[in-house]
């Protein structure tokens, strides 16, 4: 079996994953709550909110930030952290247009559901 090069997929594919990967551990989806509920930036007071350690919380934070989901300028012992709300916006349309094709593809699907699943 061949190896597949990631530069054979499609710009928008690569970018789905990079996010479900930004997304794909629960600190990350809480720290992401957790600036969504303060509808602001937060300068250090994350760490204060999560059941983690300073660099852990860090090390999600730049996952995040890679990911282009959160938006962050760090001054001196002082980082502060937001929402990019462009990027999460792109990320919402992105998901829904993948969600449509995925539905689509079942309604036209000829498999039978398993038992016990509608």
């Amino acid at each position: 079996m061949p190896i597949t090069k990631i530069e054979e997929f499609k710009t928008k594919e690569i970018r789905l994953s990079k996010w479900a990967k930004a997304l794909a551990h629960p600190a990350r989806v809480a720290i992401l709550r957790t600036l969504a509920e303060r509808n602001a930036c937060i300068c250090g007071e994350i760490v204060e909110v999560m059941p983690l350690a300073q660099a852990t919380v860090s090390q999600h934070l730049k996952e995040l930030k890679d990911a282009g989901l959160v938006k962050g300028t760090v001054e001196g012992p002082s980082s502060c952290y937001c929402l990019n709300g462009e990027m999460i916006n792109e990320l919402a349309q992105d998901l829904n247009k993948l969600f449509d094709e995925l539905l689509s593809g079942c309604a036209a699907s000829s498999c039978p559901p398993k038992k016990g699943r509608q």
